[in-house]
């Protein structure tokens, strides 16, 4: 562990170095990288950009790259601005620590890397700069179980099959389906507008989770899930989830209407790679895939 103060706050080229062991690595920088972007836990923090200064180091495998003078040997520091925009657009999020992490593991899903130093600063919250710095080391083993992409399918259940007295027929069929799946409701009761962009699109969004626990009490199949993490779970342990839309929908960086159920059933299909989008009780709506009962239900 790097005792000395001095060594904690130097360049993180420095710390590489001051922290390496046996064999030297070569080492991939980017200094400085600057985005604006809306980022923070606090209220006050939404619908704000802020500047994020970005420093990476990347240390990687040996090489043949230089003497061959071959591009396609190297790993190219493109990976690391591209793991920076590619995180930044995925969603908003609070906390800078969590987009470290994530900036983090995807750089070291490049099968040359093997430790990167990740520091973020927000340069305008004060007279100096704040910010959180983390060393991950590649794990081969985790690396190989994130690469497993798992494609759900989505359901836009409406009310009448929500409330209806063939909801459990519904969920037996679904439950036969050989892949994770995804139950999208709407809201059980029309919620008014206000006429302020921000509460209205949360209060919608209540209503549909108000429908979500609705269902989760009425079959205890139906799980509620709201975040990213709870999502990739549910997904990979093949369990039949319900869709709590806020968290998701409010950190999103192309943030879908809540008004508009089907469409948000749409818009998470499309975000989240589903296999199919149906729709069950003869929606009417061109927009879905109709699945029907068989008809000796």
């Amino acid at each position: 562990m790097i005792k000395d103060s001095k060594l904690a706050f130097d360049t993180l080229e420095v710390r590489s170095i001051a922290s390496a062991r046996g064999q030297p690595l070569d080492r991939i920088t980017v200094r400085d990288y600057m985005k604006s972007v809306e980022i923070g836990a606090f209220q006050t923090e939404r619908g704000i950009r802020q500047e994020l200064r970005f420093n990476v180091v990347l240390e990687v495998a040996r090489h043949d790259g230089a003497q061959t003078d071959d591009v396609d040997v190297v790993l190219s520091y493109d990976k690391i601005t591209e793991a920076i925009e590619v995180e930044l657009e995925t969603e908003r999020l609070n906390l800078l620590e969590t987009l470290a992490e994530r900036v983090a593991e995807r750089i070291l899903q490049h099968s040359m890397a093997v430790r990167v130093f990740v520091r973020i600063e927000k340069t305008e919250r004060g007279p100096g700069s704040l910010g959180v710095e983390i060393v991950r080391v590649r794990d081969d083993e985790r690396i190989t179980d994130a690469g497993v992409l798992v494609r759900p399918v989505v359901v836009f259940l409406p009310n009448h099959v929500v409330e209806g007295d063939q909801l459990t027929e519904w969920l037996n069929m679904l439950e036969e389906i050989d892949a994770p799946t995804l139950l999208c409701v709407e809201p059980l009761l029309a919620v008014p507008f206000l006429g302020a962009a921000e509460p209205d699109q949360r209060l919608q969004l209540l209503g549909i989770e108000q429908t979500a626990w609705r269902l989760a009490a009425r079959d205890a199949r139906c799980v509620v899930v709201g975040t990213r993490t709870e999502l990739d779970w549910a997904f990979k342990n093949r369990q039949m989830s319900v869709w709590a839309p806020s968290r998701i929908v409010m950190d999103a960086v192309d943030q879908p209407r809540g008004d508009d159920p089907i469409g948000l059933t749409l818009w998470f299909g499309q975000a989240f790679n589903a296999q199919c989008v149906w729709g069950c009780g003869n929606v009417k709506d061109d927009r879905l895939k109709l699945m029907q009962l068989p008809k000796v239900l």
